[in-house]
């Protein structure tokens, strides 16, 4: 441990950390967009340059290590107007739609411009343009909208360790883009999305289903695999508007394409409301109308009928002769107690699980 002093606050800190860890485990905020606590550091935003007491100007906090007895100011009038120019010229070269964006009200640039007053038309001159081409089912890239923080590129990289994406070209046409700039094919995880900052990158299942004011957040487990991770579900009129997850979860907010963007069958209209019988019996061919060979029945009729059903099979060709297949769109709780009716009730030990998208 070492000793270092942060706006006259005297603190012992883990030596080799840096200041804004330093900062943030004493409750000391230092504005950020760059930084992610589970990516490597980048200082590429500056928002986070700080005062350090024998260094000649300003450093980032967020790359620069903690040392014995260091003084640090992380809040000067100086520092403030560094801070407030930055943010003025990163909104020089961004679209003023934030009426329309879809990251509105959970936009860190966005925030970050309210903190400050800043407005973005200080600095008027070329902004980049950018079509948007993407032929994916699952993310919307805005090019225009990206301040090139690299937190999707880290997280590529070494989360996911698939590298889909990084920095391309250099100077007013540097971006982020795709091997030969081709549409993006990847994993889809859509970890990128999770970290990026402002609108640049959002799912492309999300767009007009609510911001977020009208969203109501409901903490759940992803019911895809035996993984379990936790996931915050977003609600809208009770339809599911998109899925996230929170940092402090014990995946750390990381989730794959299943458990991020594979909930469209929750609000499916084909998704069946009461049981049904069929009418027409097997090996007697199928009528051409799904009406003609199924008919409505209520949940006594057809737990009744499967009951039956499963007894007369079981006695007459043993319980082996049955098999139960579960549902990847159930809960893992749901699953558990199916796989308990099989193998309990049932007697079998035939019981799989499908857990494709």
């Amino acid at each position: 441990m070492v000793q270092i002093t942060i706006d006259g606050k005297k603190i012992d800190v883990p030596e080799g950390i840096t200041i804004l860890e330093a900062a943030r485990r004493n409750g000391i905020y230092i504005p950020t967009l760059c930084f992610h606590p589970r990516l490597t550091y980048f200082g590429g935003c500056r928002l986070c340059i700080v005062e350090v007491k024998g260094f000649l100007r300003p450093v980032t906090a967020c790359t620069t290590t903690v040392n014995k007895d260091m003084e640090v100011n992380t809040s000067t009038a100086e520092l403030e107007e560094l801070r407030k120019l930055i943010l003025e010229l990163i909104l020089s070269d961004h679209p003023h739609d934030c009426m329309l964006c879809e990251k509105a009200g959970a936009c860190t640039l966005q925030e970050l411009a309210y903190t400050y007053g800043v407005d973005g038309f200080q600095f008027a001159g070329e902004r980049r343009r950018y079509s948007k081409r993407d032929g994916n089912p699952f993310i919307e890239r805005d090019l225009e909208k990206c301040i090139l923080c690299g937190r999707c590129v880290k997280v590529c990289r070494e989360i996911q360790g698939v590298e889909a994406i990084d920095f391309g070209y250099r100077g007013f046409k540097a971006k982020i883009c795709t091997n030969f700039e081709e549409d993006l094919d990847c994993e889809f995880c859509g970890q990128c999305v999770q970290v990026c900052p402002t609108g640049a990158l959002t799912g492309k299942l999300w767009a007009r289903k609510g911001r977020q004011m009208s969203l109501r957040e409901v903490e759940t487990v992803c019911p895809y695999c035996g993984t379990g991770c936790n996931i915050t579900v977003h609600v809208n009129r009770n339809e599911i508007a998109k899925v996230t997850a929170r940092e402090d979860s014990w995946n750390e907010g990381w989730l794959c394409v299943k458990g991020r963007f594979g909930y469209r069958f929750a609000n499916s209209p084909e998704r069946l409301t009461v049981p049904l019988i069929r009418k027409v019996p097997r090996g007697e061919g199928a009528p051409e109308k799904v009406e003609d060979l199924f008919r409505e029945a209520t949940w006594e009729e057809a737990l009744d009928l499967v009951a039956s059903r499963l007894l007369e099979i079981k006695e007459a060709h043993g319980p082996d002769s049955i098999a139960g297949l579960s549902s990847a769109r159930c809960t893992n709780e749901e699953n558990y107690l199916f796989q308990k009716f099989i193998r309990a009730v049932v007697g079998t030990n035939n019981v799989d699980h499908c857990a494709r998208l």
